[in-house]
């Protein structure tokens, strides 16, 4: 059973006792600060030191954000992906300002867990002990997040070490990182070979912070280094593995986004039916109007659908390694899709309240920006999209056997997502049989009519594919990037739906807005400019009409009906 995360009904017992407790611990410290103060606080761009110090006194970020291999025998200390999405997604519930902070503590330790550098461990095992947060110097004001190019330079000085100078921008926690991981390159080498990827102290004299780039409670910093010192004990990766350990930390650090977006989504969603469910408009409850409650049926299964396929996407990653990699595609997918439809969510209940969205005395005002922040970080959503075509071929063709993936919500370490390897063969990657999941789905009638579009799909690209110069066509190529995410988007949904056992009626109204999206991108992949004739006719083949049913349709309302006045915070 999947149901919308809520407070006053949280039940940590899916997790080991000290998991439970910590969370419950961050629900209770929110809880306790109250709605106004919350909103005053973000409002004002206030610092949240007391969240900072709540972090320190409880040792939250040491505790999930320590490998087990660093913890030191420690046994509650570890890296575990299902706790880290409950928590992402608590975070997200309470205020995008505070998952941030948590977020990029978790870029920050990516290249350092993934380093071969001991004594660096050693200092960053400690400094998340001592209550620090962390920071990911990666992306630079001219270039982005574009690793292929950096002005960080590490000058040798001429007794071992190097001196390091140029600029970083938008690096969350700068402002008071313990270690910031820096991605620079070397002076006196040339091309990849001279990737560097060192760590540096944001209170260290040589490190100048300059401003808070954002007009925001969290700091998203813009820093100098004026010849920073840099010896070999700070050096984490050169060459080739930096550049993957750049990528293999977003890799890691990207899924958190969807469990916010899923957490911001929830918020804004109690919210919203209460208000609506209890305004009188014309002589009657706003939700009486059938507009409103279709905004609500599709804001519920999509918010319904985002867990689902963010759940089964821990699996994968908890299972992955060397062999299994199909994390690859789902990882780009929770980044891209999820938040995307975050964004619908909000906006579908904001088409509902209208100018109550904007009073700055709810929750709903700060969501409606900090929800469209997600879909555009850590790569937007045309760089992920580039990603996820990568693996269609292998994936909608060529299937291979793989055991099947439990749910994992054990208490075990996920070591490998810091020895992820090169980052590159993303075109070698296998997955199991997509069709299974349909097939096992048959039976629900919107499933039934969704499978015959993904079959579409397959036909397109045997029968009328992209030309030579369409697969130049960036524009082009998108569009078919989300023709084919919803195929896979689809299964994983279907797959968790088995697991939890979900309701066959919400099953079917999930597929229902799914069989909407599929016929909208074929819609807009037949008005494209290069589109031929052939792929014209397909687009037009592949519309469907969802299978209506007005009882499926009531039930849904009246679980939503039921959300009015579920959760309310203190004020």
């Amino acid at each position: 059973m999947t149901t919308l995360f809520s407070p006053s009904t949280f039940n940590p017992s899916a997790f080991d006792e000290e998991t439970g407790r910590l969370l419950t611990a961050v629900i209770d410290w929110f809880e306790g600060r109250g709605k106004q103060r919350l909103i005053a606080e973000d409002l004002g761009c206030v610092w949240y030191d007391d969240f900072l110090k709540f972090i320190a006194d409880e040792k939250l970020f040491a505790t999930f954000n320590t490998p087990a291999a660093e913890a030191g025998g420690a046994p509650d200390k570890r890296w575990d992906t299902a706790r880290n999405a409950a928590l992402s997604e608590i975070l997200g519930f309470y205020g995008l300002p505070y998952w941030y902070a948590w977020q990029v503590t978790v870029l920050g330790l990516g290249p350092i867990w993934m380093s071969g550098n001991a004594e660096a461990k050693q200092r960053a095992a400690a400094l998340l002990d001592e209550g620090h947060v962390f920071a990911f110097g990666l992306s630079e004001r001219e270039h982005g997040a574009d690793v292929y190019s950096t002005d960080m330079i590490l000058t040798p000085d001429g007794q071992g070490g190097y001196v390091a100078t140029g600029g970083k921008y938008y690096i969350g926690n700068g402002n008071v990182a313990g270690m910031v991981s820096v991605f620079g390159r070397r002076a006196d080498v040339e091309g990849p070979d001279g990737y560097v990827f060192f760590a540096v102290d944001s209170r260290h004299e040589k490190f100048e912070l300059v401003q808070n780039v954002v007009a925001s409670q969290m700091f998203v910093s813009e820093f100098n280094l004026h010849e920073y010192p840099v010896t070999e004990a700070d050096i984490l990766h050169t060459g080739s593995e930096a550049f993957s350990a750049a990528l293999n930390t977003v890799n890691v650090g990207k899924f958190n986004l969807c469990t916010a977006s899923v957490g911001i989504s929830e918020r804004s969603f109690y919210e919203a039916i209460t208000h609506a469910h209890n305004r009188i408009l014309y002589g009657h409850p706003v939700t009486d109007f059938p507009h409103v409650r279709q905004g609500f049926v599709d804001a519920y299964a999509r918010l319904i659908a985002m867990k689902l396929f963010s759940a089964r996407s821990v699996d994968y990653f908890r299972t992955a390694n060397e062999e299994d990699r199909r994390y690859l595609l789902f990882n780009p997918i929770t980044k891209m899709k999820v938040t995307s439809e975050g964004e619908r969510v909000v906006d579908l209940l904001w088409d509902v309240i209208a100018a109550k969205g904007f009073e700055k005395d709810t929750y709903f005002s700060a969501a409606t920006h900090y929800i469209r922040a997600l879909p555009k970080l850590e790569g937007t959503v045309h760089v992920n999209l580039a990603l996820v075509l990568k693996f269609m071929p292998n994936y909608l063709f060529a299937p291979q056997d793989y055991a099947e993936v439990p749910t994992r919500l054990d208490a075990g370490d996920d070591d490998f997502l810091f020895r992820q390897g090169p980052a590159r063969g993303l075109g070698k990657v296998h997955f199991h049989d997509w069709r299974k999941a349909y097939r096992n789905a048959s039976d629900v009638p919107n499933v039934a009519r969704f499978t015959e579009q993904a079959e579409a799909l397959v036909q397109f690209l045997a029968t009328c594919p992209p030309s030579d110069e369409q697969q130049k066509d960036l524009d082009f190529l998108l569009n078919l990037g989300h023709l084919f995410t919803l195929v896979v988007y689809g299964q994983l949904i279907l797959e968790q739906a088995t697991l939890v056992g979900l309701e066959r009626e919400l099953l079917d109204q999930i597929f229902d807005f799914l069989v909407r999206d599929f016929s909208e991108y074929a819609i807009a992949l037949h008005g494209k400019a290069s589109s031929t004739d052939a792929q014209q006719a397909w687009a037009l083949s592949a519309v469907r009409k969802p299978v209506v049913d007005e009882a499926r349709f009531g039930q849904i309302w009246e679980t939503v009906a039921g959300l009015s006045g579920a959760y309310e915070m203190q004020e």
